[in-house]
């Protein structure tokens, strides 16, 4: 599917985030998430947030929820301005500055675990992005360098388990990629 069908898509479908249409971007590390997400802000009006911005380093990999919950999603639903601290990867803590989300039109949630379970009703499409292990694999290495790979083999591990136990790709109204 081209990427100005999938915005038609997004479009087409009704906002379920008070007047946001919530769109859940999922799959594993390095399937190409950000990029989607990126792409398709270019091509519908959107805002994105990252799920890498709302963890508490790598032990946190699917305890954002709670604050992507009562920061973002709740406000956004209630028509105000989400507000967020971004993680510092570098600094191992979460910067003092906060971030403002704006009511948009569409919000893009794009990471890992994005698309589960507690969010799918509330959003307008889910997508999930995977890729085989190999591409992901050398995608991860290039972005997060050679000295993160024990750490990128445990999330992986961790991922893996996610999707089987939440059936991520089976619920997503879109699955985008050349397999897992």
């Amino acid at each position: 599917m081209r990427l100005g069908a999938i915005g038609e898509l997004i479009m087409a479908e009704k906002p379920k985030l008070g007047r946001t249409r919530l769109v859940l971007i999922d799959g594993p590390s390095g399937a190409g998430k950000t990029t989607l997400a990126y792409a398709l802000a270019g091509t519908i009006p959107a805002e994105i947030v990252h799920t890498d911005d709302l963890l508490d380093g790598w032990a946190g990999q699917f305890t954002y929820w709670a604050r992507l919950e009562s920061q973002i999603l709740q406000p956004i639903a209630s028509g105000e301005a989400g507000y967020y601290q971004a993680y510092n990867w570098v600094e191992a803590r979460f910067d003092e500055e906060w971030i403002k989300v704006p009511v948009p039109e569409v919000l893009i949630v794009e990471g890992v675990g994005a698309g589960r379970e507690q969010g799918r009703d509330r959003a307008s499409l889910v997508i999930f992005v995977s890729e085989p292990l190999a591409v992901r694999e050398a995608r991860s290495l290039a972005r997060d360098g050679i000295e993160m790979q024990e750490h990128l083999r445990s999330w992986r591990r961790r991922e893996e388990l996610h999707f089987g136990a939440d059936a991520t790709a089976w619920c997503a109204g879109l699955v985008i990629g050349s397999g897992t």
